[in-house]
């Protein structure tokens, strides 16, 4: 993190280690991609670093816990009411398919009724769609979405890929490379829960039915979306490395820290964000991406396609952060 600020030109940010249960911060040095320490390691500093370069004042505070169910609800419900740090933004960059055998419902209902009452408190829950499109990694022939970013109460981020000339941006779209089970593959997270409803404030977006048999309307994933693709992706410090590093772990980390500086703007919490993303905000304050699919197969399991206004892909699109605060503080003189 350090060498990272240093590299920036910018200020250290102030961090501070929250242990969750018993846990503490233990560091891995391992570059072996199958070293489950070792991910972590890096999935944590790429989010402090992104944090770091957007909103360098910012405290963060990191909350490590076992990676059992306990430990994600236990983590969660310690971030939320954390009153020494008090924060006003998270971002979670893990998570699995909701089939996923680490899930179960009696687990999935405890996170999804923490991050409701992080919405009922003004906490923002940014949360990654994923990073096998709408495979979700899962493999069985059906499509799939990821939670906890499929949670109604968490705001939802997929990913993008940057088209540029000259050092300027000429184009954006779905991020799609081909699964990510292949070298070089990922494709932005998003589809149609198969266990949450479609909220009311979707019922507006056009939100498709589920192309797995069935066809089931429910909860629309992602909802806004940012640069995941690593070949257009983050340059960061990862075990004493530099290098390039991209996925939806980036792009909810960049809208966590957007939210901070909006905070910060409006002098007040956003909070729960949803229902103004889909009321009109995510139309007037987001950049609508409508070239790409996110089916990382290519045909073999059916996916989604970008289009104007809210997908299934890249939700409704990358941020424009200064019309995202004239819209916000139009909705402030309005009472919101």
């Amino acid at each position: 993190m350090e060498q990272s600020a240093r590299d920036l030109g910018l200020p250290m940010p102030e961090v501070v280690a929250v242990s969750v249960d018993g846990v503490r911060n233990t560091p891995s040095r391992s570059k072996d991609p199958r070293s489950s320490q070792g991910a972590s390691t890096g999935e944590v500093e790429l989010d402090m670093e992104v944090v770091g370069a957007l909103v360098p004042l910012a405290r963060q505070a990191v909350y490590f816990s076992d990676f059992t169910e306990k430990g994600w609800v236990d983590s969660l419900a310690a971030a939320i009411h954390d009153t020494e740090n008090k924060p006003s933004v998270l971002s979670i960059s893990w998570g699995f398919s909701e089939m996923d055998s680490i899930w179960t419902p009696a687990c999935m209902e405890e996170v999804n009724e923490l991050l409701q009452e992080a919405a009922t408190l003004g906490i923002t829950v940014c949360v990654a769609s994923g990073d096998d499109g709408s495979e979700a990694q899962e493999q069985d022939g059906y499509a799939h979405v990821v939670f906890p970013a499929s949670s109604p109460y968490a705001l939802a981020v997929g990913g993008t890929t940057l088209l540029a000339n000259g050092g300027a941006i000429t184009e954006e779209k779905v991020w799609n490379t081909g699964s990510q089970l292949q070298p070089g593959g990922g494709a932005g997270g998003g589809g149609i829960s198969a266990y949450f409803a479609r909220p009311s404030w979707q019922g507006n977006a056009q939100v498709p039915a589920s192309v797995n048999p069935g066809h089931r309307l429910g909860r629309g994933v992602p909802d806004v979306a940012a640069n995941a693709d690593p070949y257009t992706g983050y340059l960061v410090v990862s075990k004493g490395e530099r290098g390039a590093v991209g996925g939806t772990s980036a792009a909810a980390p960049l809208w966590a820290s957007l939210i901070a500086r909006l905070n910060q703007q409006l002098g007040r919490p956003v909070g729960y964000l949803n229902p103004l993303l889909y009321a009109s905000l995510g139309r007037v304050g987001c950049n609508d991406i409508t070239v790409g699919t996110n089916d990382p197969t290519f045909g073999r399991i059916g996916g989604y396609a970008a289009g104007p206004g809210w997908d299934a892909c890249t939700g409704w699109g990358s941020p424009n952060g200064q019309r995202l605060l004239a819209t916000l503080r139009g909705t402030s003189e309005q009472g919101f």
